[in-house]
C-alpha cells in the first residue's frame, strides 16, 4: 500500500507543472515586434531618429493596437452571439 502511494505522489508531482500551464489567465505573452517595425520603417529610406522614422513607428503601433482591438471585439461578438443563440440538436 505504501509503495502505491509513493508512485501516485510521484506521478502527481511530475504532472502538476504540465497541468499548471493550462490554468494561465490574462493576456498572452507579448511578442517583440520592434525588429519588424524597424525593418519596415528603414525600408522607406528614412534615418533612425528622424521625424519620419518616429512617425512610421507610431503608425505601426497604432495599426497593431487597432488590429488587436478588432480581434478582441470579434471574439466578444462571437461569444455573445453563441450565448444568445444556442443551437439545440
Amino acid at each position: 500500500m505504501r509503495h502505491n502511494s509513493a508512485r501516485l505522489l510521484t506521478a502527481l508531482l511530475l504532472t502538476a507543472p504540465l497541468l499548471a500551464g493550462c490554468l494561465e489567465r490574462g493576456q498572452p505573452t507579448m511578442v517583440d515586434t520592434s525588429a519588424d517595425d524597424d525593418a519596415f520603417c528603414r525600408a522607406n529610406n528614412v534615418a533612425v531618429g528622424s521625424t519620419d522614422y518616429v512617425n512610421c513607428r507610431k503608425n505601426r503601433d497604432v495599426q497593431r493596437g487597432n488590429a488587436n482591438a478588432r480581434t478582441d471585439r470579434a471574439q466578444r461578438n462571437l461569444a455573445e452571439q453563441m450565448l444568445n443563440n444556442p443551437t439545440r440538436p
